[in-house]
């Protein structure tokens, strides 16, 4: 295979990703921004929805994935979801129709869970499947840093415009619009796609083929691959307990407005969009491994830094810092983790990646967050309704956290690189 993306494919790589991550930019902020602003302000609220859509997501991941190699094509999966995806991206504001707290939280969540089923099989399960696919040792760091940098984009594009619109228009045109976005980038995106020629339907039944990675056997086999997703879990965990609340902590505790909240994220997010291809290739040439250990250390400190300041331009400098750690991570391990894939299996592993990546994080972070705001959080009433202001002791805890991610990772061995 060339070391080289066609035209076309690398248009893929960056238009899908920028669909799929402009939905789950706003999804991952601006949904827990709606439901706590204007339908309960309640963290627990926001974890719960967090935690219920997290193993929506990986149980899809998981399925559809295992799906798209039993049918030997990624490009119909993302195709006809991103078709879906768009409508239910729109979907989730009219929750708030319901005036009972209890019924709309639920059709919230419910919505958003929706959205994840068709957000998942067409990026967690098709696309992540389609980049191991097409990519090899030699360049799936840079695939991956397309895929990162256009995570960043979409979250820059999002946080950039998106207090704008929502203090222009309201926040039901502003998911309207996001929904638009992502269908007509992801559907342009998957029709550029190309299947791998290596790619071919499996002749084994669906059951089967999910089964057989289930197998303790299996497992053993593929030993570093959970090793580094162990080291994933970990860190998504403590990556949870903070980076649900962000904007709703610099909203209600350091006191900014929901625009400058935004802005603050998005000059962050520009310097790693800046740098990601330098480090995609940097990663490529020097190591998985390294760059993985460099940046838990980095992510930590600059979490205690940013926990310590209420200070605006402390806090640009440091959100900085940390979003850099946390791009450099996830250009590492998830090069690292696509290197160590079954070829066969590459739709179904991306479950796993989501297991550890999404699940376990999403399950447990929001919660701790959720108890350390139930311990040092500000009661706050927003429209009659009490709830609780997310403290800065969120940050110095996921910066202890993070540090336990290394522990699996040092036993976790890289495949061979082919160029230094």
């Amino acid at each position: 295979m060339s070391q080289k993306f066609s035209r076309n494919t690398t248009a893929s790589l960056y238009l899908i990703a920028l669909a799929g991550n402009i939905a789950f930019g706003v999804e991952n902020q601006y949904y827990n921004v709606f439901l706590y602003n204007v339908i309960a302000p309640s963290p627990f609220y926001v974890s719960l929805m967090v935690a219920i859509t997290a193993v929506v997501s990986t149980l899809t991941a998981m399925f559809m994935g295992a799906l798209s190699d039993i049918k030997g094509t990624r490009r119909k999966f993302m195709l006809y979801s991103f078709i879906f995806w768009a409508f239910t991206t729109a979907m989730f504001p009219f929750a708030a129709f319901f005036t009972t707290v209890m019924i709309a939280v639920t059709t919230a969540i419910l919505f958003d869970s929706i959205m994840s089923f068709f957000g998942a099989t067409a990026y967690d399960a098709a696309y992540r499947a389609y980049i191991v696919d097409i990519s090899t040792l030699e360049n799936r760091g840079k695939a991956i840093a397309i895929n990162e940098i256009m995570t960043l984009v979409a979250i820059l594009i999002t946080y950039g415009v998106s207090g704008y619109i929502i203090e222009a228009f309201g926040y039901y045109i502003f998911f309207i619009i996001i929904g638009i976005i992502t269908g007509i980038l992801g559907l342009i995106g998957s029709k550029l796609a190309k299947d791998s020629p290596d790619l071919k339907p499996l002749e084994i039944g669906y059951w089967k083929h999910i089964k057989s990675t289930f197998r303790v056997e299996n497992i053993r086999e593929n030993k570093n691959i959970f090793l580094v997703l162990f080291g994933i879990g970990i860190w998504a965990i403590a990556f949870n307990v903070f980076f649900p609340f962000i904007i709703i902590y610099l909203q209600h505790y350091i006191g900014l407005d929901l625009l400058m909240s935004s802005l603050v994220i998005f000059i962050a997010l520009l310097v790693s969009i800046i740098l990601g291809i330098p480090i995609g290739k940097l990663v490529d040439r020097v190591g998985r491994k390294k760059f993985a250990f460099y940046s838990v250390f980095f992510l930590s400190v600059s979490l205690i830094l940013w926990s310590l300041t209420t200070d605006l331009i402390l806090i640009l400098i440091f959100g900085i810092l940390w979003v850099l750690g946390m791009t450099t991570w996830h250009i590492a391990t998830q090069t690292w983790v696509n290197d160590l894939f079954p070829k066969d299996k590459a739709g179904h592993f991306q479950g796993y990646y989501l297991v550890f990546n999404v699940l376990i994080g999403m399950l447990i972070g929001p919660f701790i967050g959720n108890l350390l705001a139930e311990l040092w959080g500000t009661p706050i009433i927003i429209d009659g309704i009490p709830g609780l202001v997310p403290p800065p002791q969120i940050f110095f805890v996921a910066a202890i956290l993070v540090l336990f991610s290394v522990l699996p990772l040092i036993k976790a061995k890289e495949l061979p690189q082919i160029r230094k």
